[in-house]
Formats: C-alpha cells, sequence, structure tokens
C-alpha cells in the first residue's frame, strides 16, 4: 500500500521517516518530494509498504503523530500520481 504523509518538518530525511514506519512493518520505499530548484522538501512524501494490514496500522498509529514538533497526517495515497518512484529512496 501506498501512504500520504503531509506535514512533515523540513529536518526530516528519508531514512529518518523509515526508521519511524518501520515500527509497524515492513517499508519497502520512502520519497519525500523535493523543490526541483532547491532541492528542499516540500514537507510531504510516500512511504510503500507490501502489507496492507501493516500499513494500516501505521497510518492508525502515526496520523497525527507528533514528529519533529509537527503533527504527521497520514493517509492511504490516492490517484494516479502517487507511486514511489523506483529510484534510490533510502538514506537522503
Amino acid at each position: 500500500m501506498n501512504i500520504f504523509v503531509s506535514n512533515i518538518s523540513f529536518k526530516v530525511r528519508e531514512n529518518t521517516l523509515r526508521e519511524l514506519f518501520s515500527q509497524y512493518g515492513t517499508v519497502e520505499r520512502v520519497k519525500i518530494i523535493k523543490d526541483r530548484d532547491t532541492q528542499r522538501s516540500k514537507g510531504y512524501g510516500f512511504v510503500e509498504m507490501p502489507s496492507d494490514e501493516e500499513a494500516l496500522k501505521a497510518i492508525e498509529a502515526l496520523n497525527g503523530f507528533m514528529h519533529f514538533e509537527r503533527p504527521l497526517i497520514v493517509s492511504q495515497a490516492r490517484g494516479p500520481h502517487t507511486s514511489v518512484s523506483s529510484s534510490d529512496s533510502s538514506d537522503q
């Protein structure tokens, strides 16, 4: 399942988000969306988890969770442009 995460602190990196979601199961990919020109985080991204059950647990637990002094907004991703890119999405 592809999960949409917003209100991410600009300090958070993909490996930090991976660690957070890994508490609830296997994480295949993480992608924080960045501005094309500045490479600065836009404050949202996607986490892909292969197990729908684990993904739903993560969504339930982390929606509203205070992370880096910001409440995360976590939901199932919707729409045609919600696929996580296959480019290297770890440790950024």
